[in-house]
Order: structure tokens, then C-alpha cells, then sequence
């Protein structure tokens, strides 16, 4: 094969990981049964902006949208529902609404997911382990849902819930650290160490014996 035939390869895609800021974004969910439900909390969690539009709603959509917390429409769903949105996410039963909606989301410029339909899809959620601000994702690109939860459970456990504490104290840290007048590489030294297996072990003792714990952690800075 020629070096010119090696460059008209196409090149394979993968996917690009990333955690956005939802904050203040307006995001439009089609449906609000129990599948959309998970989806609408999740984006409540990040700060979005969620609009609904589905004819029916489950008792918790309501709830949410009795208490302000999101915008429901109860009706059919509407091309200029996408207006103003960032993403639409489209959970509902019927495949033919899922391309639509993904054929106009494309059109104007809006990232779609549509559930369990990867071909109609911008992006995929991913699995996630959440301990606090450490998030971890798994994905399988659309491939394995379940071998992703599996991992997911795998993580939850060798990830327990002292990380979500460990991981703010670790932030407190570094913020008292980078206001410090030291050399760079010596910061960077103290950040890794707080962070390594050995300073996790510390913390875990200090949950023991806080007092001693909170010495050794700050005379580490």
C-alpha cells in the first residue's frame, strides 16, 4: 500500500469525554415517564434549565414542575421546542418521534440524545460513580449498557463513600497550597503526595482520630 493510499484511509471516530456545564443552560426533555424521569434529574442536579413536553407526566414530573423546578408542557412535542435549547434529550416510546427529533436537533444546531437509540444519538450517558465532586464515567460507546453497569458497581465498590469527603478535603488543600509562595515544582510534589494511595490511608486513620489526622494532613503543605 502507498503512503498516498495510507492517507485516503479513513480515519476511525471515537468518541470525546468530557463533563459539561449545565448550569443555566435551557434543556429540553421529550417525555416524562419513568425513563425520562432519571434524565430530568440528572440535569436538575448540574443547575440546567429543563423544559418537558410530553402529554403525561409520572408523579415526580409534576412534582417538579407544582414546584417551579422545571417547565412542563402537556402536550405533543413541537420542532420549535428546540428553540433556545443546548440539548434534547428524547425519551419517549415511538422510534419515528427519536429520528425526527434528532433530524431537526441536527438541523439546528442542538446536541441529541435519544434513549436507547445510539444511532440517533450526539452523545451517550455514560455510567457514572458520583462520591462528592469525583465523578467517574464509564462508557461503552452505545455498545454494552450492561457490561458499563457492571463496571459501574465494580468502581462503586473499590470507590466508597469516604472518597466524596477525601476528595473535599483534597480541594480545601490545594486552595491553601496555591495561595502559598513556594516553587512550582514543590507544589506540585505536595498536591501529588496529599493525593497518593498513602495520604488516602491518612485520611481514612484521621476519621479515627481527627485531631492527629488534621496535623499530619496540614503539616504535609
Amino acid at each position: 500500500m502507498t503512503d498516498r493510499a495510507e492517507r485516503a484511509l479513513p480515519i476511525q471516530s471515537s468518541l470525546f469525554p468530557l463533563f459539561l456545564k449545565l448550569a443555566g443552560r435551557r434543556c429540553l426533555v421529550v417525555g416524562a415517564g419513568a425513563i425520562a424521569e432519571s434524565k430530568i434529574e440528572s440535569l436538575l442536579r448540574a443547575g440546567a434549565r429543563v423544559k418537558v413536553v410530553a402529554p403525561k407526566a409520572t408523579d415526580k414530573v409534576r412534582s417538579w414542575a407544582r414546584a417551579k423546578q422545571i417547565v412542563w408542557r402537556a402536550r405533543e412535542y413541537r420542532p420549535a421546542d428546540l428553540g433556545g435549547a443546548f440539548l434534547v434529550i428524547a425519551a419517549t416510546s415511538s422510534p419515528a418521534l427519536h429520528r425526527a427529533i434528532f433530524r431537526q436537533a441536527r438541523s439546528s444546531g442542538v446536541l441529541c440524545n435519544a434513549v436507547d437509540d445510539p444511532p440517533n444519538c450526539d452523545f451517550y450517558y455514560p455510567a457514572v460513580v458520583r462520591r462528592g465532586s469525583l465523578q467517574i464515567a464509564i462508557s461503552t460507546g452505545g455498545e454494552s449498557p450492561s457490561l458499563a453497569a457492571r463496571l459501574r458497581a465494580e468502581l462503586e465498590r473499590q470507590f466508597g463513600p469516604e472518597y466524596g469527603a477525601w476528595v473535599k478535603r483534597l480541594g480545601r488543600a490545594r486552595a491553601g497550597i496555591l495561595r502559598r509562595v513556594l516553587d512550582p515544582k514543590k507544589k506540585r510534589r505536595i498536591l501529588h503526595r496529599q493525593a497518593s494511595a498513602a495520604g488516602f490511608r491518612s485520611f481514612r486513620r484521621g476519621k479515627t482520630r481527627p485531631n492527629r489526622a488534621r496535623k499530619r494532613f496540614h503539616a504535609e503543605d
